[in-house]
């Protein structure tokens, strides 16, 4: 599990912490720590993150790099701010 991917996919969708962990029944802190990689992602709790960020393919959240397509639109999304 690569947390800077969760990190990622979280802010590709304009969605603060709180706004998650909220989605998530959790508070903002749960989600820092795993976002941080301080506490490992369990099965059930990765299964509800990408349910929430609305990811389909659960291997993004082990890439190293972000994949090419995705990289382009965090950047385009930067542009555009």
């Amino acid at each position: 599990f690569n947390p800077n991917r969760l990190k990622a996919e979280r802010i590709a969708r304009n969605l603060s912490q709180e706004e998650v962990a909220i989605k998530l029944g959790k508070n903002r802190t749960w989600l820092a720590k795993r976002e941080n990689g301080n506490v490992d992602v369990g099965a059930d709790d990765l299964a509800a993150i990408a349910t929430v960020l609305k990811v389909d393919d659960l291997s993004i959240f082990f890439y190293i790099r972000v994949p090419e397509k995705q990289r382009f639109k965090e950047e385009e999304k930067w542009i555009k701010n």
